[in-house]
């Protein structure tokens, strides 16, 4: 009898991507990022990846490589922290289109 290997999981990273085709679940995937207690600015930057690996381009490929390269993760979430403090929350959220 001959063994055949079958998949027992999909690839998650291609579940991910496939799910965060959905405004509401790119916004929603980011903003639990940031509202993480102790965060990791590489954490963000992949996110980001993520979401624009569904909903963007390679010029939004080329732009959250640049953006993970940086301190700019760390940044946002000092102005999260910041805003905190003040009794604000920095969020995500889908931009409603205008219906003409």
């Amino acid at each position: 009898m001959q063994s055949v290997k079958v998949p027992t999981s999909r690839d998650y990273q291609e579940y991910l991507v496939n799910s965060l085709k959905d405004p509401d679940r790119a916004a929603g995937y980011i903003a639990a990022i940031l509202e993480e207690s102790d965060p990791e600015p590489e954490l963000l930057a992949s996110a980001i990846d993520d979401v624009a690996s569904a909903l963007g381009g390679d010029g939004d490929r080329q732009w959250v490589k640049d953006f993970g390269a940086s301190d700019k993760s760390q940044a946002v979430y000092e102005l999260a922290t910041w805003l905190d403090k003040l009794g604000l929350k920095l969020t995500v959220s889908v931009r409603q289109l205008d219906q003409a």
